[in-house]
C-alpha cells in the first residue's frame, strides 16, 4: 500500500497543492480494446496507474475524484442533498489470506466533501464506525443516515453539525442476518412513491409522520436498486442483468393467495441475446473451470455477477444514454449499458447499446465496481473496491479459491477509488465538460426545493421531494398543488409533485382527477395509484373517472387500475374486476394485478368468466389457483368442473393447472420474473407438487378426473397432476412424518432461519425454484435422499443444467448444515429424514477430497 499512498500524494492531498482538475483516463484510446496477456500474479496498481487500465467507447473518460487513504473498501455510495459523498467502506470483507468476512467492529460509513471545488474530493469524515459487516445505508435530513447492520436497522444522526454520528436508535429488527453478503438485505432506495426499497427481504419502508415504519414486501432483487423517471424500480439478481416492477408489491402483498405475481421483478434481458466484451481474459470467475462457455480468447460471454444497476436520468452524458441501464459486473471488471426500450404502451425491454464492445473495461482484474450512482453534477460515480477478490467466501468454489490463491488476489486490501464519469467528445484528454453547479439544498427555502421538482437532473428532483417530504413543511403545500396541476410544467415535475404532496398527505381532489385525465400516460398511472383512498370511500367522481380508463391506449394505465380497483369496496369491486377480466384476462400481468385485490372474490369472478363463450385461461387458472392456495371449499366444484367433457376443453385446461399450481404452494414469481426471460406464462411447466401429506381432502372421489387421467386425452397428463394433489375417503393415505424430538425441532427452526436468510432468495420461499436459476427443492428427490447426497450438493456444489449450485455449506459448520437440510427436508411435504450433525460431520470428512462441484451424473449414482 506504500506505494501507491506515495504515487497519490502529489495528486489527490489537495491540502499539499491542490490540482487543476482530476487525473483523467485516456480519452479515445482503440475501442473496443482488449489485453491477451495476463500477469501470473496481478500487481496492485496505483490509483494513477489503474487510470492507463480503462478502455471507453470514443469522447468518454473517467476522471479520478477520490482513492486511499481518503476512501477504503467502497462498496455503497449517495450524495446528500448538499453535494457531499456518503460511502459505506467494507475493509472487513475477506479481510485475510484465508478470504473470510471479519466479524468485528471494523466497518464505517463515512462522509466526502470537495472543499476547494476543483472536483476531486479531499475531505474525509467518519460518520459511524465500530459496525459489523453493514450492508446499506440512506442519507437522510438533518444530518442522518439510515444504517442497514445485520441484524439491526439503525437511524444514526450527528447532532452538533460535524458530521460524526452522536446517536444510534433502533428503527426495526431483522434486517438481515450476519452472513453471506450477497444474499441479505440492502438497498433502502427511496422511491418515488416514498417507499424505501429494500431487496433480498421480505418488507420495505415507508415514511409516516416523521418515523420509518415497515411495509408488507416479496423478496425480490439481490444488489442494487434504481428507477426511471417514471418511478419504476429496475433491480437485478445473480449473472441476469435487469429487472422491473410495473405493479408495487404493496399489491401482492395483500393477498397471500396469490399463485404468482407477473409484474413484480419482469425480466428484460433476454439471456441468449446479451453479450458482454471484457477486455482481459477472465477465467477468475466462480466457473472458469467450464472453459467450454468462454471465447476462445478466454473471455467470458456473459456476465459474472452484476449488481447495483443505474438508469441515467443527469444532463452531463450524451442524450444517447439518458434513459438507458448501466450495470456493474465486478466480476468481469466491466461496466455494461443495456438500452432500454419501450414498446408504445408501457411495456419495456433492454438489449445490449453496444454490439461488441462495453462502456467501460478494464485489464486490470482489480477492478471491482461496486456501486453506480448518479450524482448532482449530472454524471455518474463508479465505486471500486479495488480487489482481487469479488466472490463472497462461502460461495467460491475450489477451482475459484485455487485460482485466488495461485495468483495472490486475496492479497492487497484496504484500497478504493471513486470515478466520475466524463464525456468530453473529441475534445481530447485536457477538454473540460461542464457540470450541473453544487447544491445547498439543507439551506434553500421550501419554496426553492419545490423548485428544484422541476430541475432536468433527476438527481435533483429526487433528492429534493424526499428533503420536503421529510422537512413536512406546510407551506409547500400550495406550491406543489400549483404544480401538480400546471400543464404546461413538464410531466416529470408533475409526477414529483404529486408524489410528494402524497408524502406531505397533502393531496385533494382536485390533483387527482387532473392526474386521471392527464396526456401522459405516467400521470394517469400515478393518478389511479394516488386515488385509492378515494375509491376506498366511494368517492362517485374519482370513481368514474378510474373506471372510465379501463380502455385506455396504454397498457401501464390498464394493469394500474387492475390493481387499483381492488381499493374499491367489496361490494362494488367485483363487476367492474370481471369486466376488465373478460376483456383483458389474457394479459398475465394484468390477472396478477387484478388478482392481488380479490382476496375473497375469486369464486365468484370466476364462475361470471366461465359463463362468457371464450372465458379468457390466464385469469380462470390464475383465480383457481388462488382458490386452491387457500384450501378454499369452492376446489371441490372446480374439480367437479375440470372433470367434466361438457365444459370447453381450454376451461378445464385452465382449472387443472391452477388448482395444481395452488395446491402445490404456488409459485410466488412470475413467468419472466426469473433469469432469460425463458419462463413464460407456461403453467405446468412451473407447478411443483408437494408430497402426499399435503393434498386436499375432498368429500368423495372425483370419478370423472380419475376417468380423465387414466384416458389418453390431451388432458390426461394433468388431471394425473391434479389428482396427486387431492384424497377422499377411500383413497390410501400418504405416509406421514414422525414427530420431530426436542432436539429435531431446535434444528428445523435453526435451519428455517438459515433458508430464509441465504436460500429463499434462489430457492424461493416455497421451495419451488427458479427456472434457470434454482433447482426446486419442494418434491425435490435430491433433498430427501440418503443424507450424503443433499450433503454433497450443499458443501461440494453441483453442476447441472440449471447451473451452479455454489458450494454455500462449505461454510457452514456442521450444525448449521445438518438445520438447513432438516428443514428441507421436512417443509413443503417433503418427508425426509432429519440429518444429526454428527452424519454430516462423517459424511464432510468421507468427501473432504473433493475440490469441483458434482455433476449431476456424479451425484445421482449409488456411492459404494
Amino acid at each position: 500500500m506504500g506505494a501507491s499512498l506515495a504515487a497519490l500524494a502529489a495528486p489527490l492531498l489537495l491540502a499539499a497543492g491542490g490540482l487543476a482538475a482530476p487525473p483523467r483516463s485516456e480519452v479515445n484510446r482503440p475501442w473496443p480494446f482488449f489485453e491477451p496477456a495476463e500477469p501470473e500474479e496481478p500487481p496492485v496498481r496505483a490509483p494513477l496507474d489503474a487510470l492507463k487500465t480503462f478502455a471507453m467507447p470514443p469522447g468518454y473518460a473517467l476522471e479520478l475524484v477520490a482513492a486511499e487513504p481518503l476512501v477504503q473498501d467502497p462498496i455503497l455510495m449517495e450524495f446528500d442533498g448538499d453535494g457531499r459523498l456518503w460511502v459505506m467502506e467494507l475493509p472487513g470483507w475477506a479481510h485475510n489470506l484465508s478470504m473470510d468476512n471479519s466479524l468485528e467492529p471494523v466497518n464505517r460509513l463515512v462522509v466526502l466533501d470537495d472543499t476547494d471545488g476543483d472536483g476531486a474530493f479531499d475531505k474525509r469524515t467518519v460518520f459511524a464506525d465500530g459496525l459489523v459487516l453493514p450492508r446499506a445505508f440512506k442519507v437522510l435530513a438533518g444530518g442522518c443516515a439510515l444504517i442497514g447492520e445485520p441484524p439491526t436497522l439503525w437511524k444514526a444522526c450527528d447532532t452538533n453539525g460535524d458530521l460524526k454520528a452522536d446517536t444510534k436508535d433502533k428503527v426495526t429488527d431483522g434486517f438481515a442476518r450476519l452472513g453471506v453478503l450477497e444474499h441479505g438485505a440492502n438497498g433502502l432506495f427511496w422511491g418515488m412513491d416514498n417507499r424505501l426499497v429494500v431487496s433480498e427481504h421480505e418488507w420495505n419502508l415507508a415514511y409516516r409522520a416523521g418515523q420509518f415504519v415497515t411495509v408488507p414486501g416479496l423478496r425480490r432483487g439481490q444488489w442494487g436498486v434504481t428507477q426511471d423517471d417514471a418511478g419504476r424500480i429496475y433491480r437485478n439478481v445473480n449473472t441476469d442483468p435487469l429487472f422491473v416492477d410495473y405493479v408495487s408489491p404493496d399489491y401482492y402483498a395483500r393477498n397471500p393467495d396469490l399463485v404468482r405475481t407477473r409484474g413484480l421483478y419482469e425480466n428484460l434481458v433476454d439471456q441468449e441475446k446479451t453479450n458482454i466484451w471484457p477486455a482481459h481474459p477472465t477465467f477468475g470467475l466462480n466457473r472458469g473451470y467450464r472453459r467450454e462457455v468462454f471465447r476462445e480468447d478466454g473471455t467470458a460471454s456473459y456476465y459474472g455477477g452484476v449488481s447495483s444497476p443505474l438508469i441515467y436520468r443527469g444532463t452531463r452524458l450524451p442524450a444517447e444514454v439518458q434513459g438507458m441501464a448501466f450495470v456493474a459486473d465486478g466480476a468481469t471488471n466491466i461496466v455494461h449499458l443495456l438500452r432500454l426500450k419501450d414498446d408504445g404502451e408501457g411495456r419495456k425491454s433492454a438489449e445490449d447499446f453496444y454490439a461488441k464492445g462495453e462502456f467501460l473495461a478494464s485489464t486490470d482484474v482489480r477492478f471491482r465496481p461496486t456501486a453506480l450512482a448518479g450524482g448532482p453534477d449530472g454524471t455518474i460515480y463508479i465505486a471500486d473496491m479495488y480487489r482481487g477478490v469479488s466472490q463472497d467466501g462461502p460461495l467460491q468454489t475450489d477451482y475459484l479459491r485455487d485460482y485466488i490463491t495461485k495468483r495472490g488476489l486475496q492479497r492487497g486490501t484496504g484500497h478504493g477509488r471513486i470515478y466520475r464519469v466524463v464525456h468530453v467528445g473529441t475534445g481530447g484528454a485536457g477538454a473540460a465538460m461542464p457540470r450541473d453547479a453544487r447544491p445547498r439544498m439543507s439551506q434553500d427555502a421550501t419554496a426553492v426545493l419545490v423548485q428544484h421538482l422541476s430541475h432536468p437532473n433527476g438527481w435533483w428532483r429526487d433528492t429534493a421531494q424526499q428533503l420536503l417530504v421529510q422537512r413536512a413543511d406546510p407551506q409547500g403545500l400550495p406550491l406543489l398543488r400549483k404544480l401538480a396541476l400546471e400543464r404546461k410544467a413538464d410531466w416529470r415535475s408533475r409526477l414529483h409533485a404529486l408524489w410528494t404532496l402524497h408524502g406531505l398527505e397533502g393531496l385533494q381532489p382536485a390533483q387527482i382527477r387532473a392526474a386521471l385525465a392527464d396526456p401522459r400516460p405516467e400521470l394517469r398511472a400515478a393518478g389511479l395509484r394516488l386515488a385509492e383512498p378515494w375509491l376506498a370511500r366511494g368517492d362517485k367522481a374519482i370513481s368514474q373517472a378510474a373506471l372510465a380508463l379501463a380502455g385506455d391506449g396504454s397498457w401501464q394505465v390498464r394493469v394500474q387500475l387492475a390493481a387499483s380497483l381492488g381499493a374499491l369496496p367489496a361490494e362494488r369491486r367485483t363487476a367492474p374486476m370481471v369486466a376488465l377480466l373478460r376483456a383483458q384476462g389474457n394479459d398475465a400481468v394484468l390477472v396478477d394485478a387484478a388478482l392481488s385485490g380479490l382476496k375473497g372474490d375469486e369464486l365468484a369472478v370466476l364462475t361470471a368468466l366461465a359463463e362468457q363463450a371464450e372465458p379468457p385461461r390466464e385469469a380462470l387458472a390464475m383465480l383457481a389457483g388462488a382458490l386452491a392456495k387457500r384450501r378454499d371449499p369452492g376446489i371441490a366444484r372446480l374439480v367437479a368442473m375440470a372433470g367434466d367433457g361438457q365444459q370447453p376443453g381450454p376451461v378445464r385446461r385452465a382449472l387443472l393447472d391452477g388448482l395444481a399450481l395452488g395446491l402445490a404452494g404456488g409459485v410466488q414469481g412470475g413467468g419472466n420474473a426469473v433469469a432469460g426471460g425463458r419462463a413464460g406464462g407456461n403453467i405446468p411447466g412451473v407447478t411443483r407438487q408437494r408430497a402426499g401429506g399435503n393434498r386436499f381432502d375432498l368429500a368423495a372421489e372425483p370419478h370423472s378426473l380419475t376417468l380423465l387421467a387414466s384416458s389418453k386425452d390431451a388432458l390426461a397428463e394433468p388431471a394425473r397432476r391434479l389428482l396427486a394433489l387431492v384424497n377422499w375417503p377411500g383413497r390410501p393415505a400418504p405416509p406421514a412424518l414422525p414427530p420431530r424430538s426436542a432436539v429435531e425441532e431446535a434444528l428445523f427452526q435453526r435451519g428455517q432461519a438459515i433458508y430464509v436468510e441465504q436460500c429463499s432468495g434462489c430457492h424461493q420461499a416455497q421451495g419451488q425454484g427458479q427456472p434457470r436459476v434454482a433447482a426446486a427443492l419442494a418434491g425435490s428427490k435430491r433433498a430427501v435422499a440418503s443424507g450424503d447426497v443433499p450433503v454433497r450438493i450443499l458443501t461440494n456444489g453441483l453442476e447441472g443444467s440449471i447451473g451452479l449450485m455454489p458450494p454455500l455449506g462449505a461454510a457452514m459448520s456442521d450444525e448449521d448444515v445438518a438445520a438447513v437440510l432438516t428443514f428441507v427436508r421436512q417443509s413443503w411435504g417433503n418427508t425426509g429424514t432429519p440429518l444429526p450433525p454428527a452424519a454430516v460431520k462423517e459424511w464432510r470428512l468421507a468427501f473432504a477430497h473433493r475440490t469441483t462441484p458434482w455433476s449431476e451424473k456424479d451425484i445421482d449414482a449409488p456411492q459404494r
